[in-house]
């Protein structure tokens, strides 16, 4: 029973791994900081989800599990605020945004009329 928690938590590990690679290719490949956000994105709710459960599954069910857990639901509360104030701002900012996006003039001013 010990080996099989160690391959599926190993898997899980190395599944969040993979995730986070194939996410930093993203970041530097993408132009554009809005594109790059959702590349980032993908790691923090999905590749941090799989390397934490799997270091959930190798633990076993514990006192470090519960806090494990904790850090996922943190970033999982943490990541799409954070990521929206940062979209904002570059709307906000960006000149070359509306050549590449359709954004009408009240959304970009904060939908104020």
């Amino acid at each position: 029973m010990e080996w099989v928690r160690f391959g599926i938590g190993s898997l899980c590990i190395l599944c969040g791994l993979a995730i986070a690679v194939i996410a930093a290719f993203g970041l530097f490949k993408f132009r554009f900081a809005l594109n790059r956000m959702h590349a980032a994105a993908i790691t923090d709710t999905l590749g941090i989800l799989m390397v934490l459960l799997g270091l959930i599954i190798l633990r076993g069910f514990c006192f470090d599990s519960l806090k494990l857990g904790l850090i996922i639901l943190f970033f999982w509360f943490a990541s799409p605020v954070s990521s929206h104030l940062l979209a904002g701002l570059e709307v906000e900012i960006s000149d070359r945004l509306k050549d590449n996006c359709e954004i009408e003039e009240n959304e970009r001013k904060g939908g104020q009329s």
